[in-house]
């Protein structure tokens, strides 16, 4: 789908994957692009360093008003056609704790619904909208969602995340159907380890290590290796209700 006189939103977008995603879509020609993203990120600082094509939206994902304002950001320049959804959150949660107390539930909710609630209402409040569209290419709008290798093979202490990734996974197909009669398309993209801010905050080392186990290429993933992903799918239309792995090849092991 051609982006030109069209509008994306993009959730995280004032880092990492979103950031590198948000100058994809300027480069694609998209009329305006909404950073969505949280009132204490870079986001308004970001859009004004990017040109006027760019505006800031601050947003949790979780909030249908703040969301519902984002959009219309979108569609005061032009129709909302690409939404991706790149926000999220970690959190470390063990069943039993070392002291042999329960695990902490109250984190696990607020992980899950950042991660997999959160998900649901930008989808659906997107989808709302483009599906008052006129198509362009066989489309009326693409939505990108973000899961993670966690939800195949999550790691100790990932429990949270990993049951929101996953649960984003099963999501993907059953939107992609639901949506098909729209003419909207649904897929997931699933990072493996990348370079992004959160894993700016681990030592050298440790970052070090998490290359080294990527089969082929061992390193990191760079955020653009993410955008052009994305990119690729807003283009080609038979690419629906598939959750990609962008991973270089890596399996987690259980730590």
């Amino acid at each position: 789908m051609d982006l030109v006189g069209s509008s994306a939103v993009v959730t995280g977008g004032a880092s990492g994957l979103g950031l590198a995603t948000v100058r994809r879509l300027l480069d694609a020609g998209a009329e305006r692009i909404v950073i969505a993203d949280l009132p204490s990120s870079d986001g308004k600082a970001v859009a004004e360093s990017l040109g006027d094509r760019v505006v800031f939206a601050p947003a949790d994902v979780r909030n249908a008003d703040a969301m519902n304002e984002a959009y219309d950001a979108a569609e005061a320049a032009a129709p909302l056609r690409a939404v991706v959804h790149c926000a999220g959150r970690g959190g470390a949660v063990r069943l039993v704790n070392r002291d042999g107390t329960p695990g902490d539930i109250e984190l696990y909710s607020e992980v899950v619904g950042i991660n997999l609630i959160g998900t649901f209402n930008v989808l659906r409040l997107a989808a709302a909208r483009m599906a008052k569209n006129e198509p362009v290419d066989g489309d009326r709008g693409v939505c990108i969602l973000t899961a993670s290798v966690a939800a195949f093979e999550g790691q100790i202490g990932q429990i949270p995340y990993a049951s929101a990734k996953a649960g984003i996974v099963g999501m993907t197909i059953v939107a992609a159907r639901d949506l098909a009669g729209k003419q909207i398309r649904v897929c997931t993209i699933a990072p493996g380890t990348f370079d992004t801010p959160l894993l700016n905050r681990l030592s050298d080392d440790v970052r070090d290590s998490l290359a080294k186990i990527v089969p082929h290429p061992s390193r990191l993933g760079q955020p653009d290796e993410y955008a052009k992903l994305a990119l690729s799918i807003i283009d080609n239309g038979m690419l629906n209700g598939e959750t990609i792995r962008l991973d270089g090849a890596i399996r987690m092991s259980p730590r």
